[in-house]
């Protein structure tokens, strides 16, 4: 989770020069590994098609840096694609034996070329016509686990001056806390690029957070020759701050930075507590930065300032967090912004990435940038200038506010296009059973309001922290005008713990600071992609346990910033925990009406708890996961239906009901979209008009990634990386392709790594 030393690292600092010379020499021959077949490059070559055309390719994340999520291709349109037929798999390896692990890869396609990564964020380049390997590599950061392993996929960059010193082709990707460039076609790292290959994610940052987690999971956008990247923080207060920077993509050398958090006297410095502002953290641009090539802009969405749910340090609408900022991708300068959620409390932070997009409106076009919410609603602002293409309106922030907190008075929200999910919970009615459940175990929440203060008794998040849209994002058909948006509308539940300095036992406290926030309070989990850690001795040893906490499992992070001693006390909490062992809540004390921080007073989230019924399914009405269709042009839906299933309701008898999903949609010009996302592991493509089901496959595991699709010497393919490892289910590490059947392609190609 934090900056670590590796063993290598370690080893060199104690011994002689000769025993660092080795060492080097050692840790270099292992970063190289499966990349230094002599074979390689003729490999490469033999595929390579230089003539592809780019409506043939998918070159960039989502398909292209406007993120449309758009392929020109038709050969697989709604008259045959019920015909598609699995054409080659290639399994990456890398999964962990006992689950957790994730690979949620958008493929890249270049030149008949695919690129992608595995769950150990290993990097390999396959024939996109056969799935056969042609070279593979894996970082150190990968080799040693540490920070987040999961990508959401790479960067991809010629060299247009054709510089014979230097590699024409790149690849760019992020493991642990490092930026790597990489050979695309031999996939040894650069040597001139920062450090051997190389550049800390901690560069440009200030010295105090040398310390704090820094990763990306979601690829850099390309500009020339920037790398435009955002970061992943820690979500707790001493988080680093988010700032956007550019990367020169020949040295790896820094050439720009936006302060997500301003300086003093800077723009926005006045939305923080000036005594607050040198250390905040957060307001991270996590889920992808768009880019309008032409224009030169970038646009970035942000998240929340840490912490997420008590913000009693950072009074202030806290500037630049929870925004859309408009930038010159030149240089980094403001041009414009909007911030969606003023002092976050509700970890509303913007979940997925813009999308550059066209609006008719009487009889023009404007170009436009659209961004979905969690709170199941689109934001549509004219590229130029940031005026909002629909009339926003401000919703009243209600309950009151915790001892110490100072929340803002309203929040906007769209009156145009219609929300994409439902806006008011509903308790479900499924059956007699359900009701009676739900109503005992909703009795002591209030009332569902959209803004409601955060307190200790509890409040219901809907749709829930998770979503509405999440990081999968939206698509955009510039044929038929169409936005389309898979969504969560799953209930969550929000209660503060609070920890006044000094109380409770300190591994306690180190206990609700580091883990409560995830495994909650009560050490319960959420009974769906979260662990319960009460009956953690009947999993895992100590050892193993404390190997988990040192290297990271899945989504959770390596806490390689506690010292082993502090890994191993807190581990002890968890093995000798028991229900008195909760530190206890305390209700709000309505006559205190502090408006300025009590330093002696602290709030933590008791957890990401999804609010469920006593069969562990969502306790709102569903549908629980959706596909939805907005046509902007009209401001309408066009069509929507549930997406997918859980596997617990299908072993109930219960089906289309929709289920709570993570990855996006593609779509096509032969009408079609694309998207797995879904805990019933299923594979399915959509009439893009209709919504129509027109043809589905079940993958060995989830596929929690989007899609690609591309041609190769005519022939139309669809690959997914089904690699599962959420929402409890198994993990797996398949890239798995679909076309339609010809005479020369009648099997099924299958590589193992």
């Amino acid at each position: 989770m934090q900056k670590t030393i590796k063993p290598m690292q370690q080893l060199a600092r104690t011994g002689n020069t000769r025993q660092r010379l080795t060492t080097v020499c050692i840790s270099w021959l292992l970063l190289l590994a499966g990349c230094s077949d002599p074979h390689t490059g003729s490999r490469y070559a033999a595929v390579e098609s230089p003539l592809a055309q780019p409506d043939t390719e998918w070159r960039h994340y989502l398909g292209d840096s406007a993120f449309t999520h758009y392929s020109s291709l038709q050969q697989i349109d709604v008259t045959n694609v019920g015909q598609l037929q699995e054409v080659w798999r290639y399994r990456a390896g890398g999964e962990l034996p006992h689950g957790g692990s994730q690979m949620t890869c958008n493929p890249l396609i270049v030149k008949a070329i695919l690129y992608c990564t595995g769950p150990d964020l290993s990097v390999f380049a396959l024939d996109a016509a056969t799935g056969k390997e042609l070279w593979r590599t894996a970082t150190d950061d990968s080799f040693s686990r540490h920070g987040i392993n999961t990508l959401r996929g790479l960067s991809y960059w010629e060299d247009k001056t054709q510089n014979e010193n230097q590699s024409p082709q790149r690849l760019l990707m992020t493991a642990g806390g490092h930026l790597y460039a990489l050979d695309a076609r031999t996939g040894q790292p650069i040597a001139d690029f920062g450090d051997n290959g190389r550049v800390s994610l901690h560069t440009g940052l200030p010295d105090w957070a040398s310390d704090s987690l820094v990763v990306t999971t979601t690829p850099g956008t390309v500009y020339g020759d920037l790398l435009i990247l955002g970061s992943r923080v820690s979500e707790f207060k001493g988080a680093a701050p988010g700032h956007i920077r550019a990367f020169d993509i020949r040295s790896g050398a820094l050439r720009w930075t936006f302060r997500t958090i301003p300086a003093a006297g800077e723009f926005g410095a006045e939305t923080w507590p000036s005594a607050s502002l040198e250390r905040a953290g957060g307001a991270n641009a996590w889920a992808g930065l768009a880019v309008d090539q032409k224009r030169g802009m970038v646009f970035a969405p942000t998240g929340s300032a840490s912490f997420d749910f008590y913000g009693g340090d950072r009074h202030g609408d806290n500037l630049f967090a929870n925004s859309l900022v408009a930038l010159d991708a030149n240089n980094g300068e403001r041009l414009w912004h909007y911030q969606f959620v003023r002092h976050d409390v509700w970890d509303r932070d913007l979940p997925s990435p813009p999308n550059l997009i066209t609006v008719q409106r009487d009889g023009s076009s404007i170009d436009a940038v659209a961004q979905a919410t969690k709170s199941g609603h689109v934001f549509v602002f004219d590229r130029d200038s940031g005026q909002p293409l629909f009339p926003i309106e401000e919703i009243t922030v209600t309950g009151t506010p915790l001892p110490g907190e100072s929340l803002a008075a309203s929040q906007p929200l769209p009156t145009a296009p219609p929300p994409f999910t439902r806006q008011q919970f509903a308790a479900s009615t499924r059956d007699a059973a359900t009701v009676a459940y739900l109503q005992q175990k909703l009795s002591t929440f209030p009332p569902h309001q959209p803004f409601q203060a955060p307190d200790t008794g509890g409040t219901i998040i809907y749709p829930g922290i998770d979503g509405g849209a999440e990081w999968g994002g939206m698509a955009w058909d510039p044929q038929s005008s169409l936005l389309f948006v898979n969504a969560n509308e799953v209930p969550f539940q929000l209660a503060l713990t609070e920890l006044p300095e000094g109380q409770g036992d300190g591994i306690e406290v180190a206990y609700m600071m580091l883990c409560s926030g995830c495994h909650g309070g009560d050490l319960a989990g959420d009974g769906v992609g979260i662990p319960s850690l009460r009956d953690l001795g009947d999993r895992l040893s100590p050892l193993e346990a404390l190997r988990v906490v040192r290297e990271g499992r899945g989504r959770m992070p390596a806490f390689t910033q506690l010292k082993w001693y502090e890994q191993a006390a807190t581990l002890w909490y968890v093995y000798n925990w028991d229900a008195n062992d909760v530190v206890p809540s305390h209700g709000t004390d309505q006559d205190d009406t502090a408006t300025t921080h009590d330093r002696s007073r602290n709030y933590l989230n008791a957890g990401y708890q999804r609010l469920l019924d006593q069969d562990g399914l969502p306790a709102s009405e569903p549908p629980w996961g959706t596909l939805t269709a907005i046509d902007v042009d009209n401001n309408r839906i066009a069509w929507r239906t549930p997406l997918g299933d859980y596997p617990a309701a299908t072993q109930l008898g219960l089906s289309g009901l929709g289920a709570e999903n993570y990855g996006g949609p593609i779509v096509t010009a032969g009408g079609l979209l694309f998207i797995a996302a879904t805990p019933d592991a299923q594979f399915r493509a959509f009439d893009s008009g209709t919504g129509q089901l027109l043809w589905q496959t079940r993958l060995d595991t989830a596929g929690y990634a989007t899609p690609a699709t591309y041609a190769v010497n005519g022939r139309q393919f669809v690959v997914i990386a089904a690699g599962g490892g959420k929402l409890g289910t198994a993990s797996g590490s398949e890239y798995i392709a679909f076309a339609l059947p010809t005479t020369d392609h009648n099997t099924t190609t299958t590589v193992a790594h």
